[in-house]
């Protein structure tokens, strides 16, 4: 899982890539995917979805899906099931094979994307308030990514640039480290690790 050991760093939210989707019905915003090159085995991006739309289909893939900004979107499956997202940041797992289509409860949507293909990699997502310090460990299977959806953060403990609302943190897999993150406001937490580590 060479990629995990890929260098931790802050992404700035200006720098993220926007492309259209895979099916032309919608803007991501490419945070970052693993490998860098190639077909990647992770990745996080922030869908802007403006009309109902179909969402692509990504095989062998699991997606969680977290309401950014908006009123809400309806996630209607093909096999029956529907499911809401309403503010503030309710979130889904489900199958990238899953066919389905989102729609918008009142108005435009942002949403956290996070994606992870299955025979390769295990990804747990985590919502928590920043109030102090918090800590995350990196260590040689398990890298980390944070994405600060409000407030504001630094890393006392580490050469990196302070993070604003919107900017992530990835923090590589490597030796045991331990990073203090310190400042007020909201975070995503994901834990990456090899599948069936």
């Amino acid at each position: 899982m060479d990629m995990l050991t890929t260098p931790s760093r802050v992404i700035p939210a200006a720098t993220y890539h926007r492309e259209r989707w895979r099916n032309g019905l919608g803007w991501t915003r490419e945070i970052l995917r693993l490998p860098e090159q190639g077909d990647w085995q992770l990745r996080l991006s922030i869908a802007e979805i403006e009309q109902d739309a179909a969402f692509s289909a990504f095989p062998g893939v699991e997606r969680e899906l977290v309401l950014l900004e908006g009123e809400g979107l309806r996630l209607r499956f093909a096999d029956g099931r529907c499911e809401t997202l309403l503010p503030p940041y309710q979130r889904l797992r489900f199958a990238g094979e899953d066919a389905l289509t989102g729609e918008l409860v009142d108005g435009a949507t942002r949403d956290f994307n996070l994606m992870w293909r299955r025979a390769d990699l295990h990804a747990e997502l985590l919502h928590r308030p920043l109030v102090g310090s918090m800590l995350f460990f990196s260590e040689p299977q398990a890298a980390w990514a944070i994405h600060l959806l409000a407030g504001q953060a630094g890393f006392e403990d580490a050469a990196l640039p302070p993070l604003q609302a919107g900017d992530t943190a990835w923090l590589g897999a490597g030796e045991r480290r331990r990073f203090t993150l310190t400042g007020g406001g909201e975070l995503l937490a994901i834990r990456v690790t090899p599948a069936g580590g």
